[in-house]
């Protein structure tokens, strides 16, 4: 199985590699971690500490983490937790969220890669966060005597039918899991179906609410307010997680309503790094003055740089367009209020948006009109916004659902949907009040499972250890380096970089 799994991969990457040339070469994609990702060259263990191995693929679920890894440092210091990822952007998050862990790019499913990743980690607990079954990285970390676990599992209606036609191999991958900890009851019955253990799967709620901030005056939130001069009267549309082409009908119920209500601001939030500068391009032709959430600092500091907010990213144009540039920044923040800042950002860093849903009065919810699925609307609710989002919302069907219930939320169909939503909101303040105070109780409602995800995973580190699996027993499988002396680890340079 293992060597048909690899000729698969090695298939899948050689028909897929114009693309990921293309990427590569255009968008700055898959440039980094080659060692860890081909021959699993991961930062190797130099402790006998027990070792919790967390893989998040990418920004959401490297977020979802931050509960679990705060309860754990809590409850148990001892463990020593490390952190993998799959993208540029998880990797980016990782390494900023957890600068005291270890993080590094996890090795793609092929068995050479996966087994030496497991012998430099050597692991007693492999985590994987929502649905990331693959069949030899989980093969590996059973046969190095680790335990597996999936956590906050979920399983969509689509990709619960995808499974279904390869059940045999699904199911043989599942039976490996010992913990299958999932958000509700439905997505437990699709994994039983699909073949995993009964006594495997334990129903705890999702982590999304437990990692949800509630305190609008947290700090980072407070930071990011004072940085883009929002005054206390400021309504602020905050268009999140967004896809083409949401950014522009945003623009648009903007361009509609801020005439009539000069306190509205718009904060624009692109789900991907590499459309900031396409979504740049459509402020440029917008005709609004805007500026970007990476210009913020230099602006709070004194110092209004050179703008980045140009269509054209030639290199060769840069030195001649500066001083056009500068005039065109100074007659953009004459076009608005005097004293004040534009009225419309583009925040263009990764990370934050968690931070800026507590700046919004008003949010929408992106990757909802389009055929995303929808991205987590938690965030914003837990602040109390009043929340809206497209129809689209499959990923998040049972937080939708929820939210629906209780009248917590809009759905809106396209910008007029959107436009008639934001103009209630500014006619009348106390529906943003009860809309936003809804949405919070809701999440308020459905905390802790956090704590029951991590009761799941300390009782199975707790069966290995009286079941005689500690890691003075893997010893002879994966003994530990000869250099070997401190609690920490080794990092591989081409991993970290």
């Amino acid at each position: 199985m293992p060597y048909l799994l690899n000729f698969c991969y090695l298939l899948l990457l050689l028909i897929a590699s114009p693309w990921l040339v293309y990427s590569a070469v255009r968008k700055g994609k898959y440039r980094e971690g080659f060692a860890a990702k081909l021959l699993g060259l991961v930062p190797r263990q130099t402790s006998d500490k027990t070792c919790v191995w967390l893989h998040a693929v990418s920004v959401g679920e490297v977020n979802l983490l931050t509960p679990l890894i705060r309860e754990i440092h809590r409850r148990r210091p001892e463990w020593q937790c490390v952190v993998s990822t799959t993208t540029m952007t998880g990797m980016a998050q990782a390494r900023k969220k957890y600068p005291q862990l270890t993080v590094f790019y996890c090795p793609l499913d092929f068995s050479w890669a996966v087994r030496a990743a497991m012998r430099r980690i050597r692991p007693d607990l492999l985590v994987l966060a929502e649905l990331e079954l693959w069949p030899n990285l989980i093969r590996s970390a059973r046969r190095s005597g680790a335990k597996v676990a999936v956590i906050n599992g979920r399983l969509s209606e689509h990709s619960f039918r995808g499974y279904r036609r390869v059940r045999p191999l699904v199911a043989r991958v599942l039976r490996q899991i010992d913990v299958v900890a999932v958000q509700d009851e439905t997505y437990a019955d699709r994994f039983r179906s699909l073949g995993a253990r009964p006594e495997s799967v334990r129903v705890t709620g999702s982590m999304k609410y437990d990692g949800a901030q509630t305190d609008r005056n947290n700090p980072a939130t407070r930071h990011l307010a004072e940085l883009a001069h929002f005054a206390d009267d400021d309504v602020v549309l905050l268009a999140g997680s967004t896809q083409q082409p949401e950014e522009a009908v945003a623009l648009e119920v903007f361009k509609q309503l801020s005439p009539s209500w000069p306190k509205l601001r718009l904060v624009l939030v692109p789900r991907h790094p590499d459309r900031f500068q396409s979504v740049a391009r459509l402020l440029d032709e917008s005709g609004l003055a805007w500026q970007r959430r990476t210009a913020l600092e230099e602006r709070a500091a004194g110092f209004i740089p050179a703008p980045t907010e140009r269509s054209d990213d030639r290199q060769d144009d840069r030195q001649d367009d500066r001083q056009d540039d500068r005039q065109d920044d100074r007659q953009a923040k004459r076009r608005d209020k005097p004293g004040g800042s534009p009225r419309v950002l583009l925040v263009d860093v990764v990370g934050e948006l968690g931070a800026w849903w507590g700046t919004a009065q008003i949010a929408y919810v992106g990757g909802s009109l389009g055929d995303r699925g929808g991205q987590n609307m938690i965030e914003p609710a837990a602040y109390g916004a009043a929340v809206s989002f497209g129809p689209n919302t499959r990923n998040f069907r049972d937080v939708v659902s929820a939210m629906l219930a209780r009248d917590a939320a809009v759905v809106v169909h396209d910008a007029a949907d959107l436009s008639r939503f934001v103009r209630r909101c500014l006619e009348d303040p106390d529906y943003i009040v009860t809309l936003g105070t809804r949405a919070r109780n809701l999440v308020l409602d459905q905390l802790g499972a956090t704590e029951q995800t991590f009761q799941h995973l300390s009782s199975l580190l707790q069966k290995a250890a009286t079941g005689g699996r500690a890691r003075a027993g893997r010893a002879k499988n994966h003994p530990r380096p000869p250099h070997a002396n401190s609690h920490q680890f080794t990092p591989i340079r081409n991993t970290q970089r």
